[in-house]
């Protein structure tokens, strides 16, 4: 089989739709099937199983070409868009793409929605923004979700008839460099063997509470063993809305005084994140909108064997129990969170617990399970459209 994923970004380039789109092809790849990936210039070619072509200088309409193009060359059976709006710079062409291959070619189309955040088109487009969408998930044969909540919404407005529910893996695995020592490490951050090393891992975006996190931060800076680390990059390449509330961020370390306790890695590779993430004592990640699988961070935290410190899902997850998985509290709320640091700081075994509990939930996420499922959905796609068509010529 044949597949052409399509990806607004890619490594080099800083952000989690890129790195997801080389580990769902990677693992597609090791279990048969011949993979390409179509996306920005700025990508960088690997030693990888998978065949990357760099070709988009900008995602505007004369995408549509280079997509047909490159669809036809390689002969693919399947082409797969990974759908991330401000990755495709905020431009409907990439919604609009699977209605323009069904029209000149006889090719399936899927769509996995990473996020379900409207293009721009021209201000007060309203309703016309919400059109762009409905298109795009309309247009393809099947439509893939990551999470509950995306399923949930998609469901309520009726943007698809073949909806998949297929969750996302780590993009980090637990391999950090071969003379990794914790205590060294830990060192390298300025932190103590007594001291207690949160973690955040994730770009920051108003989404995801840094400044809940700064503000509790602040509220449990009376103990001096307290550090945070806030590991890898900052703002990511594609949405140019991070810089604004990274700003905010930092201001805000500044006027509470926190500067020599929060320490930032920058953007590191897998390897050093992995390490980062090792060394740490709680991952503490405090999403506005509720903790979901939909977050790449969330599961890399959750394969590394870290206790967490979370916000309350936005739906129930039966794989997040307060106090068995994870520890879950209201989001936005500075206090409870500090709280709910410093009751895991105090209680070794309750870290040792939830740690393990982590480990167990990641299993379940792992990548040859996740592109096994997509094999069996493509295969499906392709011989649902056979029948079809036998069904039309008779």
């Amino acid at each position: 089989m044949r597949i052409l994923l399509i990806s607004g970004e890619y490594p080099p380039m800083q952000g989690g739709v890129g790195d997801y789109t080389r580990e769902l092809g990677t693992a597609l790849a090791q279990q048969g099937a011949e993979v390409h990936v179509l996306t920005t210039r700025q990508a960088v070619l690997g030693p990888e199983a998978i065949i990357v072509h760099p070709l988009i200088s900008r995602w505007g309409w004369g995408m549509w070409r280079q997509a047909e193009t490159l669809a036809r060359q390689v002969q693919a059976s399947i082409v797969h868009i990974q759908y991330q709006t401000a990755a495709y710079g905020m431009h409907p062409a990439i919604n609009l793409l699977p209605r323009r291959l069904r029209r000149a070619t006889t090719l399936r189309c899927l769509v996995t929605f990473h996020d379900l955040k409207e293009p721009y088109l021209f201000p007060k487009a309203g309703a016309v923004r919400r059109w762009v969408n409905r298109v795009l998930a309309r247009a393809c044969d099947a439509v893939v979700v990551t999470n509950q909540e995306d399923e949930a919404a998609i469901q309520k407005e009726g943007l698809a008839t073949a909806l998949h529910l297929i969750p996302i893996g780590s993009n980090i695995a637990p391999a950090p460099p071969p003379d990794y020592d914790r205590a060294d490490w830990r060192r390298r951050h300025g932190a103590a063997p007594d001291d207690v090393a949160l973690c955040y891992f994730g770009f920051l975006n108003a989404s995801k509470g840094g400044e809940t996190l700064i503000r509790a931060l602040s509220l449990l800076a009376a103990d001096r063993r307290y550090h945070l680390w806030m590991v890898g990059g900052q703002v990511g390449a594609s949405d140019p809305t991070n810089r604004a509330y990274l700003s905010r961020v930092q201001a805000l370390i500044g006027e509470s005084g926190l500067e020599e306790r929060v320490r930032w890695t920058g953007y590191t590779t897998a390897a050093e994140v992995s390490a980062n993430l090792l060394a740490a004592d709680i991952a503490v990640l405090p999403y506005r909108d509720g903790v979901s699988f939909r977050r790449g961070s969330l599961l890399a935290v959750l394969a590394h064997g870290l206790p967490i410190v979370t916000t309350q899902p936005a739906l129930p997850l039966r794989e997040l129990a307060d106090g068995k998985t994870a520890l879950l509290v209201p989001p936005d709320d500075p206090p409870a969170l500090a709280a709910a640091v410093a009751r895991l700081a105090a209680d070794t075994a309750l870290r040792e617990r939830l740690g393990e509990s982590a480990r167990r939930v990641a299993a379940g996420f792992g990548w040859e399970r996740i592109a096994a499922r997509h094999l069996e959905l493509y295969r499906k796609v392709i011989s649902n459209t056979t029948e079809t068509r036998r069904a039309q010529s008779e």
